[in-house]
């Protein structure tokens, strides 16, 4: 009896001595964002899971913002910290559907120690899709995880966490950006640089695949889109709504011209402004789109031309700029005619 109690006495010991490192190195690095140790060993963070480490920092963090920016990857890359005029989140995530805004500015607002004044919306026009746009995706599951009283300790004793947190110590201690997307702890992405070889074939590749996943016969123009929109905004009415369109390089959106949906891209933009009386337009020929070297993929623009959207938006719609029109009721047929005019020019 002795011995068996002895054993199991040092079985335990030992077991408790091993979950102690990895729980406090899961700690420390802190990949999943439930904690908020901030150090140079942790101030390269993976993408695991974007929803719900986003969330998880307004759920366990300190959260208090007056504007939320919500939007696909592509938003990801806008510095929450380049708006001067207000205080900014960056809620955007991988693949983010306009059916979930709702419940993202919902959360965001349940949990913010100030009112929610504004959200800033990215939009994509390949979103705007019937197959892209249809699905009534929620953060629901997400937020079921807060349920368990224990969730964000469980983590701390998972392995697969301490996966994450070897790799996240890794890339703090070299301080090197060597993945598409890699957050700070100030909620900040960046991407990895690129060759200009690795830069065209990539571009060549993403192109190939929205030809044969978001355009051509794929896309269809959701009539539904404006109506979801609508409802956005009654769900948000004390909300201000600030709208912009994400901006791609011209060698894609050639490739949306050439598979036949330059009206339906006029047509997303009426559908927008008829909404919300103006949009910030990036999507069009301009200094940053004709030049693919502010890109990695032709898809994902670097972390500099999201501060340069940034300062637009902050600029105000009456501000002048080479990059971004503000488009109104008033001026879209010309802003359209522009638009075609410049495209003719790159035949």
């Amino acid at each position: 009896m002795k011995q068996s109690r002895r054993f199991l006495a040092i079985f335990f010991s030992l077991f408790f001595l091993a979950l102690v490192p990895l729980a406090a190195f899961n700690y420390l690095i802190d990949p999943l964002w439930t904690f908020s140790p901030k150090h140079a060993w942790n101030d390269r963070q993976d993408v695991i899971n974007e929803r719900q480490q986003k969330t998880n920092r307004i759920y366990f963090q300190p959260f208090s913002y007056d504007t939320i920016l919500l939007g696909s990857s592509r938003s990801t890359y806008v510095d929450q910290h380049e708006f001067k005029s207000m205080k900014v989140y960056n809620y955007s995530v991988s693949n983010m559907s306009i059916r979930e805004y709702d419940t993202f500015l919902a959360f965001a607002e349940k949990h913010s120690e100030q009112p929610i004044q504004r959200v800033i919306l990215g939009l994509d026009f390949f979103k705007s899709s019937v197959q892209e746009s249809s699905q009534p995706y929620s953060l629901t599951n997400y937020e079921k995880q807060f349920e368990d009283p224990l969730y964000r300790f469980k983590n701390l004793l998972s392995l697969d966490t301490l996966k994450y947190s070897l790799k996240d110590a890794r890339m703090s201690i070299t301080n090197e950006v060597s993945l598409e997307r890699v957050y700070n702890r100030e909620n900040v992405a960046d991407a990895k640089e690129i060759s200009q070889k690795e830069r065209e074939e990539q571009t060549a590749q993403k192109i190939n695949r929205f030809k044969q996943e978001f355009y051509g016969s794929h896309y269809v123009y959701n009539p539904r889109y404006k109506e979801y929109l609508t409802i956005f905004n009654k769900r948000h009415p004390n909300v201000e709504k600030i709208v912009y369109t994400t901006p791609i390089s011209m060698e894609l959106f050639d490739a949306l011209v050439e598979t036949g949906h330059l009206k339906d891209y006029e047509q997303w933009l009426r559908d927008l402004v008829g909404v919300y009386g103006g949009v910030y337009n990036f999507m069009y020929p301009n200094e940053v789109t004709n030049d693919l070297n502010n890109y990695f993929d032709g898809h994902h623009f670097y972390p500099e031309t999201g501060t340069k959207i940034a300062k637009r938006i902050d600029a105000g719609p009456d501000a002048e700029s080479p990059f971004g029109v503000y488009v109104t009721k008033e001026n879209i047929d010309q802003h359209l005619q522009d638009v075609r005019n410049a495209l003719s020019k790159r035949k």
